[in-house]
């Protein structure tokens, strides 16, 4: 082996020390480099269950700062999990929301055909829960999402009308109660129970169906009594002239000829006479089956509609009070599919005023519910995710009137009650209940979608019996730019496209 010469043994030795240095320095760069420029660990989609049986899901709250949502039964807990909210600039808005709409297998039209499996929609506009990656930190373009297995189990337990609460802070419902919550009013009774309704409408129905068969039959026989009457007519009028002409010939009336023409003619006759009653008797039944078809249809409309009402009147209602216009909403699931398409049309009463005590001193946002029964009436909760103002104080302050206190008093469980300084959102609509969002919270993922087209609000002709009005389109409020409490504008109306419900 031959010597290296002593000025390539240093250039070797020099070239060796500038790779090493190099490879401290990057390392010692790395090393510097502030945490936040490196992406987090993904963090597994891990879930919990309530160690009991759980019942149906009430109350879901989301913690943004927290990562985490959290669904609430009748009792406490049954669901926890990781989740994925906005990253900056489209941060999930922080507010008060229920399920719209429930989709097992949807794909977005705005982001490449993401898949968002177990979608459950919260507003109109885009935003949602469904089951999504979950690396660790906010990373959705607004959405919620949610472990993949965790998704489906909520999907599949939840209804739509579920309230969604979502929270810049960890947030928990807490037992309440309140004179205004227990005016100390019984509760009532219905006249007549749904069962009872019920089956009192499938008799109305067989009872209607089977007159209108009657009816049927009966006018159909008429029909057929008639037709053999004015037959025998015919006969009877052909037989006449027979008869005058044989009494005008040679033969005369008394020939054998005449004599079986005039049998002929009494014969047909009395065959005549009877078709005649016949008849007659067949059109008076049928006049009378057609009448009791009528009154059979009445029974059932009438009783189909008290069933209908009963149902109805055993749905929860919803209660929201602005402070920001000093008014009262009444809102409720009718579960009768939205005629235009996606989701369920809800009634709402929506002009009632309130007397809020410092109009002009925050009050929070607080979401009471009625979680179940106890021997008073209903037991509730509330959730505060603005506490500008307690609970307490903030339902102090409201002065609600006499006829919505009797509706608290008759309310059935997942009632609810929204106090908030906020005005409803101009996300909410015909198909929704509620939709507030808090102000002072980045709002970045719903204010950069396009907002749900602008339809006419509820009118006076479509109230029902009960004072609730009947939405006809994408009712919407929006408060106007001076912030005076009770003026609204209507935004303007913008086209339905597939891209207004993408995420």
């Amino acid at each position: 082996m031959r010597a290296l010469p002593f000025l390539e043994i240093i250039d070797r030795w020099h070239r060796a020390v500038l790779i090493l240095a190099t490879i401290l320095i990057f390392g010692a760069s790395l090393a510097n480099t502030p945490a936040i420029a490196r992406a987090p660990r993904a963090v597994p989609a891990a879930d919990t269950t309530a160690h009991r049986d759980v019942g149906e899901p009430i109350i879901a709250i989301i913690s943004i700062k927290s990562q985490q949502i959290t669904v609430y039964d009748a009792i406490d807990w049954i669901y926890r999990a990781p989740v994925s909210t906005g990253v900056k600039g489209r941060e999930t808005p922080a507010g008060i929301f229920a399920v719209v709409e429930k989709e097992k297998d949807h794909r977005s039209t705005m982001y490449d055909d993401a898949w968002m499996p177990h979608m459950q929609r919260i507003t109109w506009n885009g935003i949602a829960l469904h089951g999504g990656p979950l690396p660790g930190y906010a990373a959705s373009h607004g959405c919620v999402r949610m472990p993949y297995g965790f998704a489906e189990k909520l999907f599949n337990k939840t209804r739509i009308g579920m309230r969604v609460i979502i929270s810049p802070q960890d947030a928990v419902p807490e037992d309440f109660s309140h004179p205004a919550l227990t005016p100390g009013k019984a509760l009532e009774a219905p006249a007549t129970d749904l069962a009872t309704l019920a089956r009192d409408a499938m008799a109305a129905v067989k009872e209607a169906d089977d007159a209108r068969k009657l009816a049927v039959t009966a006018a159909r026989e008429a029909a057929s009594a008639t037709a053999s009457l004015q037959k025998l007519e015919k006969l009877k009028v052909q037989a006449g002239i027979e008869l005058a002409s044989l009494n005008k010939s040679a033969q005369g009336e008394n020939s054998d000829r005449g004599l079986k023409a005039r049998a002929k003619s009494e014969e047909i006759g009395i065959l005549l006479e009877k078709a005649r009653a016949d008849a007659m008797a067949k059109l008076d039944e049928a006049t009378r089956a057609k009448e009791n078809s009528k009154t059979a249809e009445l029974k059932r409309a009438s009783i189909s509609k008290a069933a209908s009402e009963q149902k109805l009147a055993g749905e929860p209602i919803s209660i929201y009070v602005s402070r920001a216009t000093q008014k009262l909403y009444l809102r409720r699931n009718t579960h009768k599919p939205a005629p235009d398409g996606g989701g369920e049309v809800f009634e709402a009463k929506i002009v009632v005023p309130v007397n809020i005590k410092d109009p002009n001193k925050p009050i929070g946002t607080h979401v009471f519910t009625a979680m179940g029964r106890n021997e008073t009436g209903l037991r509730w909760s509330v959730v505060t995710i603005s506490n500008s103002d307690d609970a307490k104080n903030a339902l102090d302050r409201v002065t609600i009137p006499a006829d919505i206190i009797g509706r608290i008093a008759t309310a059935s469980p997942r009632t609810s009650i929204i106090v908030s300084d906020e005005p409803l959102s101009s996300e909410t609509n015909y198909r929704t209940e509620f939709v507030t969002v808090l102000s002072n919270q980045p709002q970045g993922g719903f204010i950069t979608r396009k907002p749900t087209p602008n339809t006419r609000m509820a009118e006076d002709k479509s109230r029902t019996e009960d004072g609730f009005f009947l939405f006809r389109g994408n009712g919407r409020l929006q408060t106007d730019p001076s912030g005076l409490p009770g003026t609204y504008r209507a935004r303007p109306g913008l086209g339905v496209s597939e891209r207004e419900r993408a995420w």
